[in-house]
Protein backbone atom coordinates (compact mmCIF):
# COMPACT_ATOMS: atom_id res chain seq x y z
CA UNK A 1 0.00 0.00 0.00
CA UNK A 2 1.70 3.32 -0.89
CA UNK A 3 2.55 5.30 2.31
CA UNK A 4 0.30 8.57 3.05
CA UNK A 5 1.88 12.27 3.06
CA UNK A 6 1.05 14.87 4.88
CA UNK A 7 0.09 18.52 3.93
CA UNK A 8 1.49 21.69 5.67
CA UNK A 9 -1.99 22.10 6.76
CA UNK A 10 -2.21 18.80 8.29
CA UNK A 11 -4.33 16.40 5.56
CA UNK A 12 -3.08 13.29 4.66
CA UNK A 13 -2.86 12.17 1.06
CA UNK A 14 -1.72 9.62 -1.36
CA UNK A 15 0.19 10.47 -4.00
CA UNK A 16 1.04 8.45 -7.40
CA UNK A 17 1.41 8.41 -10.60
CA UNK A 18 2.40 10.81 -13.81
CA UNK A 19 0.49 12.89 -15.82
CA UNK A 20 -2.27 15.46 -15.60
CA UNK A 21 -3.49 15.96 -12.01
CA UNK A 22 -6.78 13.86 -10.73
CA UNK A 23 -8.36 13.65 -6.98
CA UNK A 24 -10.06 11.27 -6.04
CA UNK A 25 -12.32 13.05 -2.81
CA UNK A 26 -14.10 9.95 -0.66
CA UNK A 27 -17.72 10.36 0.98
CA UNK A 28 -19.07 10.16 4.75
CA UNK A 29 -17.18 7.89 7.00
CA UNK A 30 -14.74 6.32 4.23
CA UNK A 31 -11.20 6.71 4.33
CA UNK A 32 -8.34 7.78 1.46
CA UNK A 33 -7.56 3.86 0.64
CA UNK A 34 -11.39 3.27 0.19
CA UNK A 35 -10.45 4.45 -4.22
CA UNK A 36 -7.69 1.41 -3.84
CA UNK A 37 -9.68 0.17 -7.26
CA UNK A 38 -8.89 3.84 -8.59
CA UNK A 39 -4.92 3.51 -8.19
CA UNK A 40 -4.58 1.85 -11.53
CA UNK A 41 -5.69 5.43 -13.07
CA UNK A 42 -1.59 6.14 -11.78
CA UNK A 43 -0.71 4.66 -15.15
CA UNK A 44 -1.41 7.95 -16.81
CA UNK A 45 -2.59 10.66 -14.33
CA UNK A 46 -0.75 12.10 -10.98
CA UNK A 47 -3.24 11.09 -8.59
CA UNK A 48 -4.13 13.12 -5.39
CA UNK A 49 -6.16 11.58 -3.00
CA UNK A 50 -6.64 13.37 0.23
CA UNK A 51 -8.24 12.26 3.75
CA UNK A 52 -10.75 14.82 4.36
CA UNK A 53 -10.68 16.63 7.40
CA UNK A 54 -12.08 14.40 10.89
CA UNK A 55 -11.50 11.10 8.40
CA UNK A 56 -9.43 8.40 8.06
CA UNK A 57 -5.73 9.88 9.61
CA UNK A 58 -6.52 13.72 9.60
CA UNK A 59 -6.38 14.62 12.74
CA UNK A 60 -7.74 17.68 12.33
CA UNK A 61 -11.34 17.65 13.48
CA UNK A 62 -12.57 21.32 14.34
CA UNK A 63 -14.20 23.00 11.51
CA UNK A 64 -16.27 19.91 9.68
CA UNK A 65 -17.38 21.96 7.10
CA UNK A 66 -18.10 21.11 3.17
CA UNK A 67 -16.49 24.97 2.96
CA UNK A 68 -13.24 23.74 5.03
CA UNK A 69 -13.17 20.23 3.48
CA UNK A 70 -13.20 21.87 -0.11
CA UNK A 71 -10.31 24.60 0.80
CA UNK A 72 -8.07 21.90 2.54
CA UNK A 73 -7.96 20.13 -0.62
CA UNK A 74 -7.51 23.71 -2.45
CA UNK A 75 -4.63 24.36 -0.25
CA UNK A 76 -2.94 20.90 -1.12
CA UNK A 77 -3.44 21.59 -4.51
CA UNK A 78 -1.46 24.92 -4.55
CA UNK A 79 1.18 23.57 -2.01
CA UNK A 80 1.87 20.60 -4.52
CA UNK A 81 1.71 23.32 -6.98
CA UNK A 82 -0.70 22.24 -9.44
CA UNK A 83 -2.79 24.74 -11.64
CA UNK A 84 -5.69 22.60 -12.05
CA UNK A 85 -7.12 18.94 -12.05
CA UNK A 86 -10.04 16.63 -12.89
CA UNK A 87 -11.70 16.00 -9.64
CA UNK A 88 -13.64 13.11 -8.94
CA UNK A 89 -15.97 13.17 -5.84
CA UNK A 90 -18.44 10.44 -4.06
CA UNK A 91 -21.22 11.23 -2.60
CA UNK A 92 -20.18 14.04 -0.03
CA UNK A 93 -17.59 14.32 -1.60
CA UNK A 94 -18.80 15.25 -4.94
CA UNK A 95 -20.40 18.03 -2.63
CA UNK A 96 -16.78 18.77 -1.72
CA UNK A 97 -15.67 18.55 -5.72
CA UNK A 98 -18.68 21.51 -6.26
CA UNK A 99 -17.53 23.86 -3.33
CA UNK A 100 -13.86 23.72 -4.68
CA UNK A 101 -15.94 24.94 -7.77
CA UNK A 102 -17.50 27.19 -6.15
CA UNK A 103 -13.88 28.75 -4.26
CA UNK A 104 -12.12 27.74 -7.05
CA UNK A 105 -13.17 27.26 -10.62
CA UNK A 106 -10.05 27.96 -12.16
CA UNK A 107 -8.64 24.58 -10.07
CA UNK A 108 -10.88 22.28 -12.20
CA UNK A 109 -10.08 20.70 -15.18
CA UNK A 110 -13.35 18.88 -15.15
CA UNK A 111 -15.54 17.52 -12.74
CA UNK A 112 -16.69 14.11 -12.06
CA UNK A 113 -19.53 13.83 -9.42
CA UNK A 114 -20.66 10.18 -8.13
CA UNK A 115 -23.33 9.25 -6.51
CA UNK A 116 -24.22 12.65 -4.82
CA UNK A 117 -26.38 15.59 -4.38
CA UNK A 118 -26.49 19.89 -4.54
CA UNK A 119 -29.60 20.13 -2.20
CA UNK A 120 -31.85 18.87 0.21
CA UNK A 121 -35.24 20.67 0.27
CA UNK A 122 -35.46 22.19 3.41
CA UNK A 123 -38.63 20.25 4.48
CA UNK A 124 -36.81 17.28 4.26
CA UNK A 125 -33.60 18.17 5.90
CA UNK A 126 -34.74 17.99 10.05
CA UNK A 127 -36.15 14.29 8.89
CA UNK A 128 -33.45 13.32 7.30
CA UNK A 129 -31.06 14.46 9.93
CA UNK A 130 -32.98 13.40 12.97
CA UNK A 131 -33.59 9.67 11.56
CA UNK A 132 -30.08 8.95 9.85
CA UNK A 133 -28.58 10.60 13.10
CA UNK A 134 -30.78 8.73 15.62
CA UNK A 135 -30.39 5.11 13.75
CA UNK A 136 -26.86 5.86 13.08
CA UNK A 137 -26.45 5.89 17.19
CA UNK A 138 -28.18 2.99 17.49
CA UNK A 139 -26.65 0.75 15.86
CA UNK A 140 -23.00 2.40 16.83
CA UNK A 141 -23.75 1.87 20.36
CA UNK A 142 -24.87 -2.04 19.41
CA UNK A 143 -20.91 -1.97 17.29
CA UNK A 144 -23.10 -2.99 14.22
CA UNK A 145 -22.75 0.17 12.34
CA UNK A 146 -20.73 -0.90 9.85
CA UNK A 147 -23.07 -3.65 8.97
CA UNK A 148 -26.03 -0.91 8.95
CA UNK A 149 -24.26 1.43 6.42
CA UNK A 150 -23.19 -1.50 4.34
CA UNK A 151 -26.98 -2.55 4.18
CA UNK A 152 -27.40 1.20 2.76
CA UNK A 153 -24.73 1.37 0.70
CA UNK A 154 -23.97 -1.61 -1.03
CA UNK A 155 -26.77 -3.51 -4.08
CA UNK A 156 -23.97 -6.42 -3.99
CA UNK A 157 -23.98 -8.34 -1.19
CA UNK A 158 -21.30 -11.30 -1.81
CA UNK A 159 -18.59 -11.90 1.05
CA UNK A 160 -16.20 -10.21 -0.83
CA UNK A 161 -17.34 -6.55 -1.28
CA UNK A 162 -19.04 -6.65 2.14
CA UNK A 163 -15.24 -7.25 3.63
CA UNK A 164 -14.03 -4.58 1.22
CA UNK A 165 -16.66 -2.10 2.62
CA UNK A 166 -16.03 -3.02 5.99
CA UNK A 167 -12.50 -1.77 4.95
CA UNK A 168 -13.15 1.25 3.11
CA UNK A 169 -15.71 2.47 5.82
CA UNK A 170 -14.47 3.68 9.04
CA UNK A 171 -16.89 6.29 10.58
CA UNK A 172 -15.60 8.31 13.98
CA UNK A 173 -18.87 8.53 15.30
CA UNK A 174 -18.76 12.28 16.43
CA UNK A 175 -17.34 13.28 12.85
CA UNK A 176 -19.96 11.09 11.34
CA UNK A 177 -22.82 13.28 12.46
CA UNK A 178 -20.90 16.73 12.08
CA UNK A 179 -20.24 16.14 8.44
CA UNK A 180 -23.94 14.77 7.85
CA UNK A 181 -25.34 18.11 9.08
CA UNK A 182 -23.15 19.52 6.84
CA UNK A 183 -23.81 17.54 3.94
CA UNK A 184 -27.27 18.55 4.89
CA UNK A 185 -26.36 22.56 4.73
CA UNK A 186 -25.51 22.45 0.73
CA UNK A 187 -27.23 25.04 -1.58
CA UNK A 188 -25.81 24.65 -4.51
CA UNK A 189 -28.83 25.86 -6.96
CA UNK A 190 -27.23 28.60 -7.96
CA UNK A 191 -23.95 27.45 -8.55
CA UNK A 192 -24.97 24.30 -10.76
CA UNK A 193 -25.84 26.57 -13.56
CA UNK A 194 -22.73 28.32 -13.63
CA UNK A 195 -20.28 25.08 -13.91
CA UNK A 196 -18.72 25.91 -17.18
CA UNK A 197 -16.13 22.70 -17.40
CA UNK A 198 -16.61 19.04 -19.02
CA UNK A 199 -19.16 17.62 -15.80
CA UNK A 200 -19.49 13.50 -15.76
CA UNK A 201 -22.92 12.96 -13.69
CA UNK A 202 -22.99 9.17 -12.25
CA UNK A 203 -25.72 7.51 -10.78
CA UNK A 204 -26.55 3.78 -9.49
CA UNK A 205 -29.66 2.45 -10.53
CA UNK A 206 -30.40 1.19 -6.87
CA UNK A 207 -28.89 3.34 -4.38
CA UNK A 208 -30.76 4.13 -1.79
CA UNK A 209 -28.50 6.50 0.01
CA UNK A 210 -29.11 9.22 -2.66
CA UNK A 211 -31.50 8.09 -5.37
CA UNK A 212 -30.43 8.55 -9.16
CA UNK A 213 -33.33 11.28 -9.56
CA UNK A 214 -30.93 13.66 -7.19
CA UNK A 215 -28.23 13.11 -10.24
CA UNK A 216 -30.92 13.98 -12.70
CA UNK A 217 -31.80 17.02 -11.23
CA UNK A 218 -28.17 17.76 -11.43
CA UNK A 219 -27.71 16.83 -14.86
CA UNK A 220 -30.46 19.49 -15.61
CA UNK A 221 -28.89 22.18 -14.06
CA UNK A 222 -25.62 21.80 -15.01
CA UNK A 223 -25.07 23.19 -19.31
CA UNK A 224 -23.79 20.41 -21.30
CA UNK A 225 -23.46 17.79 -18.68
CA UNK A 226 -23.26 14.17 -18.97
CA UNK A 227 -25.26 11.48 -16.60
CA UNK A 228 -25.05 7.80 -16.76
CA UNK A 229 -26.94 5.76 -14.70
CA UNK A 230 -24.90 2.36 -13.88
CA UNK A 231 -26.68 -0.58 -14.09
CA UNK A 232 -27.06 -3.28 -10.70
CA UNK A 233 -25.13 -1.00 -8.53
CA UNK A 234 -25.66 0.92 -5.25
CA UNK A 235 -23.78 3.85 -3.52
CA UNK A 236 -20.47 2.73 -4.28
CA UNK A 237 -20.07 1.63 -7.95
CA UNK A 238 -16.39 2.41 -7.56
CA UNK A 239 -16.23 -0.69 -5.34
CA UNK A 240 -19.36 -3.11 -6.68
CA UNK A 241 -18.72 -2.57 -10.22
CA UNK A 242 -15.06 -1.19 -10.71
CA UNK A 243 -14.32 -2.18 -14.11
CA UNK A 244 -17.43 -0.53 -15.53
CA UNK A 245 -16.86 2.74 -13.42
CA UNK A 246 -13.22 3.14 -14.20
CA UNK A 247 -14.02 2.17 -17.93
CA UNK A 248 -16.67 5.52 -17.66
CA UNK A 249 -14.12 7.67 -16.06
CA UNK A 250 -11.09 6.61 -18.58
CA UNK A 251 -13.60 7.56 -21.83
CA UNK A 252 -14.50 10.47 -19.93
CA UNK A 253 -10.96 11.61 -18.80
CA UNK A 254 -9.63 11.20 -22.62
CA UNK A 255 -12.32 13.17 -24.28
CA UNK A 256 -11.11 16.41 -22.08
CA UNK A 257 -7.49 16.00 -21.26
CA UNK A 258 -5.81 19.12 -21.27
CA UNK A 259 -9.07 20.66 -20.86
CA UNK A 260 -7.74 23.07 -18.62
Amino acid sequence: MEKAKVSKLGVPYLHLGKGEPLVFIHGLGEIKEGWHHQFEFADEYELIIPDLRGHGECTKTDGITIQNFAADIISLLKELKIENAHIVGLSMGGAVAQEIYRQSPSICRSLMLVSTFHYFPNKLKRLLFENRKAKFQKVASAGKESEYLARMALYSWDKETVKQFNQLFRPKHEIFIESLKACLEVNNLSLLPTIEVPTLIIGGQYDSVLPVWIQAWMHKLIPNSKFIIMRNTGHLAKLEAKDRFNLLLREFLNQHRNAG
